[in-house]
């Protein structure tokens, strides 16, 4: 492991640290990790124990982020390292966001070089993708900064489950993101994932004004499925802004849930008639 030093910490007592990166504010004792399995105390000080271990790289579709109206049928290198600040049971990257993924080392300096020679191929930046980049926080900075001394995006691929200090010091190097807004229930994010939907919702209101911003909500039958609650979501939305494009997609069973049968396309084709009352642009995926 490359022993980088973590930023946005505090010192407490008897070598415990509090992590400031996120919502969870964990506290973390000598030899332990926080809930996103990353941040590591190591004698009283906090470590960046995934900076650089990559575990996922592939020039993808913007689409695929998704991204439908960001430079629309261009290509990004996206790349993933592992951990997450949620524990969704319906994760669909449960294995590298939960699991032990192998990874490989790759600095910044030759993850931006790969990002620039692909330019003939159409890439044009960066997507931090395949788990969830604001635990990499150090690593994804070092890259954004280096990466926009290129010329070259970069898009963060979120849930959104940051402290605002550290979102307001990386959203200058920003130039598009994808925010999981997973429901619009404080009851669902405390059961399914983990975490609350207060930081999220304050994560898209600052990003909205600052970058290109899209939202993508995975429909999970029963679950956050009603009429009711995607309106609220999309009249929320709108009040920032009826340009922010939403995706609704379609839910298969992975990791936990497994007892639910994929979203029936009707009812996706549905919500997104109910939302496109109050948004310029909705989009259905995985259909």
């Amino acid at each position: 492991m490359n022993k980088i030093k973590a930023q946005y910490f505090i010192k407490e007592k008897d070598k415990t640290v509090s992590c400031q990166l996120c919502p969870h504010n964990c506290h973390i004792k000598e030899g332990n990790t926080g809930i996103c399995r990353v941040r590591s105390n190591f004698s009283g000080e906090l470590y960046a124990q995934s900076y650089g271990q990559i575990s996922s790289i592939a020039l993808d579709p913007i689409e695929k982020k998704p991204l439908y109206r960001f430079h629309p049928g261009s290509e990004i290198l996206s790349v993933g390292s592992f951990g997450c600040n949620f524990s969704c049971s319906f994760c669909q990257n449960y294995g590298i966001s939960l699991e032990e993924p192998e990874t490989v080392y790759i600095s910044p300096e030759s993850l931006v070089y790969k990002a620039h020679s692909l330019k003939p191929s159409g890439n044009i930046g960066i997507a931090y993708t395949y788990n969830e980049p604001f635990i990499s926080f150090e690593y994804v900075l070092d890259c954004c900064k280096l990466n926009k001394d290129k010329g070259l995006k970069n898009v963060l691929i979120t849930n959104g489950y940051v402290q605002e200090k550290p979102l307001m010091e990386i959203l200058p190097y920003i130039d598009a993101m994808n925010v999981d807004l997973k429901s619009f229930s404080s009851e669902f994010y405390r059961k399914l994932c983990g975490g609350g939907i207060d930081p999220v919702k304050r994560t898209i209101e600052v990003s909205s004004g600052k970058c290109h911003v899209e939202i993508t909500c995975l429909i999970i039958p029963d679950l956050n499925d009603s009429p009711q609650e995607i309106e609220a979501m999309a009249m929320w939305i709108a009040t920032l802004s009826p340009e922010i494009p939403l995706h609704l997609s379609r839910f298969f069973p992975r990791h936990k849930l497994l007892d639910k049968k994929p979203t029936p396309v009707p009812t996706l084709e549905i919500l997104a008639k109910i939302a496109a009352k109050h948004l310029k642009y909705v989009y259905l995926g995985n259909v």
